[in-house]
């Protein structure tokens, strides 16, 4: 059996990438992993997983969370530098 590590291992998101888009999709982590996978394989796909890392901040800032936003803030920098294709999307 896999285990969620055995799975990150094998996704081209990192761990802080996919609990951001588990937290924006209210799902596991797990499921969060294979939409992130999937989606990370899409011609907008990256674009889509750059919005919901903004739509995580932007929620995180609303709720005073903070340290949560600058989390997600570098997650959300992270995705970037992995994932240039996302830039297109403006970011603040």
């Amino acid at each position: 059996m896999l285990t969620l590590e055995d799975c990150l291992g094998l996704c081209e998101l990192d761990e802080n990438e996919i609990m951001a888009i588990a937290e924006h999709e209210h799902v596991p982590e797990i499921v969060a992993l294979e939409m992130a996978q999937y989606l990370v394989h899409l011609p907008e796909g990256t674009v889509v997983i750059k919005r919901m890392i903004l739509d995580d901040i932007q929620h995180a800032r609303e709720n005073n969370n903070l340290a949560h936003a600058e989390a997600l803030q570098n997650a959300l920098k992270h995705f970037i530098d992995t994932h240039p294709e996302s830039k297109p999307l403006r970011h603040d």
